[in-house]
């Protein structure tokens, strides 16, 4: 199995990590400690040590409750790390939902799209040629980038506001089933598509959870699966074995909650594993498969 996107054919036969990095001042977890291009790049290498086999570049914080960043904010803050980059030798992916940002990183030689409106997303006040359907051409005309495809319910804004309701895995599986169909009727190949559950965006803890334990499922949609787990919120509201009690974690408390959702998340056929704490999730995949 292979993912291919605008550089690189990435197997997938052995689980990847893509490294998560934020060129924001408000990002959940790491706002703020990458907000600069040159701290973002030393952040890149340092994930390429740890064994990141993918970076996933990002410009604005899309946590619950965030505000829409404009346009030109975006492209300053993204475009230069990208530039850079796309040199260090293994695949870029920026997380963006804005066609002309696609573009424009496409452009300076980005290799994956992650798109958390899964290539939905309507730009308020334009009622004329969507830009729904303009980020989902801007990744159909590029004859190789890869793109992830993410479910998210309502926006970042509201999402958490009034989550889901009912039994989220059939939900989630019919709607990237419909999204990544929309694409591959555009004339892009299956294998440039992976998608997403879209952890922690629109979904109650429970939900989340059932995400996990129901995970294969979703590999019924006929695409491979990447899963972001790492810091989430949800993790942070797990029970102990102590009745009554709670884990009360802070965000930067969750790094052994994380890692095991990782591993579990790959136990139930992720293919790769989006998370902020490269070293430590390369390491318990690798005892995971000494024992594959």
């Amino acid at each position: 199995m292979q993912w291919n996107t605008a550089r690189f054919l990435i197997d997938l036969n052995r689980p990847k990590v893509m490294g998560i990095v934020n060129i924001t001042p408000d990002s959940f977890s790491d706002g703020g400690q990458h907000a600069t291009t040159a701290a973002a790049l030393r952040h890149c290498e340092t994930l390429l040590k740890e064994g990141a086999d993918i970076l996933d570049i990002g410009g604005e914080s899309t946590r619950p409750g965030a505000l829409p960043l404009p346009l030109d904010e975006e492209l300053a803050r993204v475009l230069p790390v990208v530039r850079e980059a796309v040199r260090l030798g293994v695949p870029v992916s920026v997380d963006t939902y804005k066609p002309q940002v696609m573009q424009a990183v496409l452009d300076v030689g980005a290799d994956i799209i992650n798109d958390i409106w899964a290539l939905r997303w309507t730009e308020p006040g334009v009622s004329t040629a969507p830009a729904a359907l303009n980020a989902r051409q801007v990744v159909a005309q590029h004859p190789r980038c890869g793109v992830c495809l993410m479910h998210m319910h309502r926006e970042p804004l509201t999402m958490q506001v009034a989550p889901m309701e009912g039994d989220v895995v059939p939900q989630v599986l019919l709607f990237l089933k419909h999204a990544a169909q929309a694409l591959h009727g555009l004339g892009v190949e299956k294998n440039r598509i992976v998608i997403d559950p879209g952890i922690g965006f629109g979904k109650t803890v429970a939900q989340n959870f059932a995400l996990l334990a129901r995970q294969e499922a979703l590999l019924g949609a006929g695409y491979p699966l990447l899963v972001g787990w790492s810091r989430k919120s949800s993790l942070a509201a797990v029970k102990s074995s102590s009745p009554g009690s709670v884990t009360a974690l802070d965000v930067h408390e969750r790094l052994v909650p994380s890692v095991a959702a990782a591993l579990l998340a790959v136990e139930r056929g992720a293919a790769i594993v989006r998370v902020h704490d490269v070293r430590e999730t390369v390491q318990a995949l690798d005892v995971l498969g000494a024992i594959r």
